[in-house]
C-alpha cells in the first residue's frame, strides 16, 4: 500500500513539473504589422501582449493592446487609433485557441504548428487557423508566427479618400519568449 501511495505521488509531482502555465516574459514580445500600398507603407510594432500557454491543455490566449502599437508617424498612428481600430471603444485584439499538435515540453526542440481558434479584433470574432512554430529551449518556449488579416472581415472601414493608402490584406508577426509562470 504504501508503494502505490509513493507511485501516486511521484506520479502527481513528476507530471506538475511538466505541465504548467507559460507567460510571455516582460519585454520579449514583439508585435508587427505592415501594410504595403502604392502611396506610402503602414509599420508599427507593438513590444508588449499578455500571452498565456497551458502546456497540459495546449490552449493559447493572447491579449494585444490596442493602443500599444507605435508607428514612425504620429499622425499615422492618432489614425490608426481614432479612425481605424477606434481603440477606445475596441481597447484590444484577443486571440483564444488550442494548439492542434502534441508536443513534448519536456525535450527541448522546434516543432511546426497550427493554432485554431478565435480571434477578436474590433468588437467581430472570427476563427483562425494559425500556423507557426513552437521552439522549447531550456525553460522557455519560444513562439514565432505570420499571418494575415483582412481589414474587411473585422468591419474595419477605410475612408474612400484613403483607400489607395491602406492595404486590404495586413501581414501581421508575433515573436515571444514564454517562460514558466510562477505565482508570487
Amino acid at each position: 500500500m504504501k508503494k502505490l501511495v509513493f507511485a501516486t505521488l511521484l506520479f502527481f509531482c513528476l507530471t506538475g513539473l511538466y505541465s504548467q502555465i507559460y507567460k510571455a516574459k516582460d519585454g520579449t514580445t514583439l508585435i508587427h504589422f505592415y501594410s504595403k500600398s502604392p502611396l506610402e507603407d503602414i509599420d508599427a510594432a507593438n513590444k508588449g501582449a499578455v500571452i498565456v500557454l497551458n502546456t497540459n491543455s495546449s490552449d493559447l490566449q493572447v491579449r494585444v493592446t490596442i493602443q500599444n502599437f507605435k508607428f514612425k508617424n504620429a499622425l499615422m498612428e492618432e489614425h490608426f487609433n481614432e479612425n481605424y481600430l477606434e481603440s477606445t471603444k475596441y481597447p484590444n485584439c484577443v486571440f483564444k485557441g488550442k494548439i492542434n499538435e502534441k508536443i513534448d515540453y519536456t525535450v527541448d526542440g522546434e516543432h511546426k504548428v497550427t493554432v485554431t481558434g478565435k480571434m477578436e479584433l474590433h468588437g467581430v470574432t472570427k476563427d483562425v487557423t494559425l500556423d507557426g512554430t513552437i521552439t522549447k529551449k531550456g525553460a522557455d518556449i519560444l513562439l514565432d508566427t505570420k499571418f494575415k488579416i483582412k481589414v474587411a472581415d473585422y468591419n474595419i472601414q477605410v475612408p474612400s479618400l484613403y483607400v489607395k493608402n491602406i492595404a486590404e490584406v495586413v501581414d501581421v508577426t508575433l515573436v515571444s519568449t514564454l517562460e514558466p509562470f510562477v505565482k508570487k
